[in-house]
């Protein structure tokens, strides 16, 4: 995009390193323009009004405001959206909700790398929609988000700098190993370093069950039982995987299994 247009920027911070961080990244970069910079959501809604910026940096907490109220505010107010990169040092609910809504996320800290595939993902979304309508993903957060839809369907795993999401419906069976896990969901496997019990306290537990000591298993993913040695049984999914459940654990899935039939 460098030679095309600029891209006017705001920068929305409530600490003054932050900012400056940003500022310094960005300066750069020879297609970005930083138009203004906000210590507060008061601020930042004035100068998006004032400015109409192309892209917009926001930190998600910040004191009176937060990121979220200032794009729920703004987009009430009407006028074009910017596309919009949170910054977040531990906001959860906001990195589960970004995955599928906002553009972007940069997790504090972050390096040069992280932030240079953050701006290109921005350039790409720029170049897409030439600045003319809202990012369809941020309108689809700020109206779940207004209508008060806590309840994730997303885990959230942070390890080596990066933050992945998993949506639960995806996952087919989890294993233990050690103090990880691996997660199965479709043709990929995921290995993060969590605990089974820790992982299943975050999960609805109509939709998933232990069925042994180190296996839970999604009951949308269950296709049969099977009878075991021993009182045991085999389940078998529907993509053909066949767990172990021990004797101890089935009680609990017919039950489960019966209710939902």
């Amino acid at each position: 995009m460098p030679g095309e247009f600029k891209i006017r920027t705001l920068i929305v911070d409530d600490e003054a390193h932050a900012r400056s961080r940003l500022r310094q990244l960005l300066r750069t970069e020879p297609d970005i323009e930083i138009v203004a910079e906000c210590a507060n959501g008061r601020q930042a809604l004035e100068a998006i009004q004032r400015e109409g910026p192309d892209l917009l940096f926001l930190d998600v907490q910040m004191p009176r405001l937060s990121g979220l109220q200032v794009c729920q505010a703004a987009a009430e107010a009407g006028g074009r959206m910017p596309l919009v990169v949170f910054v977040t040092a531990y906001d959860e609910y906001a990195l589960q909700a970004f995955e599928v809504h906002a553009i972007d996320y940069l997790l504090k800290p972050f390096d040069r790398e992280r932030f240079q595939k953050t701006l290109g993902h921005a350039r790409e979304q720029l170049r897409r929609a030439k600045g003319n309508a809202t990012d369809p993903r941020l309108a689809a957060l700020l109206e779940d988000w207004h209508a008060g839809a806590g309840r994730t369907q997303r885990l959230v795993f942070r390890q080596c700098g990066r933050v992945t999401f998993i949506r639960m419906e995806t996952i087919d069976w989890i294993e233990a190993d050690g103090n990880y896990v691996r997660l199965h969901a479709g043709n990929d496997a995921h290995y993060f370093r969590e605990t089974l019990a820790a992982l299943e306290a975050q999960l609805p537990p109509d939709r998933f069950m232990r069925v042994s000591r180190s296996v839970i298993v999604n009951l949308d993913r269950v296709k049969e039982l099977k009878s075991a040695l021993y009182g045991d049984y085999e389940v078998i999914l529907h993509n053909g995987s066949r767990l172990n459940m021990s004797r101890s654990y089935r009680d609990r899935l017919e039950a489960l299994i019966e209710r939902r039939a």
